[in-house]
């Protein structure tokens, strides 16, 4: 968050597109190179310098989370769509088709994801992704099990 976000200004029209080309170019990057893709190239692809990007993500996980984030909105909607579902066993296929989804990008779930969610730490920045694709995940799994269609040895 920019300190113009933190003093309740709206950021300037080039500050938004910057952060913008940043999240598209990154996100491709990724696509194509894994989350280690190079950061300076992420940078010349959005027309920007290295400097504006590490201002608006000062580190790589910052980076991702904000990737990630962007995937998350899709996610969430999709799973507003799966709630509705009162077939438990449907809507736990659905969710994991639906994070299939969300991580086929990265062929699978990126390493720093994973690492967060092993060992979550109040300040990184992909702890509050983790944490909800973990909750959302048990509840599906222990709905179906509530309803006799998941082994109760199965955990998430």
């Amino acid at each position: 968050m920019s300190s113009m976000e933190r003093q309740g200004r709206k950021p300037r029209a080039d500050v938004r597109r910057n952060r913008a080309a940043l999240l598209e170019a990154a996100q491709r990057h990724f696509l194509a190179y894994g989350v280690d893709a190079s950061l300076e190239a992420v940078a010349n692809e959005a027309g920007v310098g290295a400097g504006t990007l590490y201002r608006h993500f000062p580190t790589r996980d910052a980076l991702l989370a904000a990737v990630l984030q962007t995937r998350f909105e899709e996610l969430v909607a999709r799973q507003a769509d799966i709630e509705q579902l009162s077939d438990a066993a449907e809507a736990l296929a659905l969710w994991l088709r639906a994070m299939e989804a969300y991580f086929s990008a990265f062929s699978g779930p990126p390493e720093p994801l994973m690492a967060a969610a092993r060992a979550p730490e109040p300040d990184n920045p992909l702890t509050p992704s983790c944490s909800n694709l973990i909750t959302a995940t048990d509840a599906y799994v222990r709905a179906a099990q509530a309803a006799g269609h998941v082994r109760l040895s199965v955990h998430s």
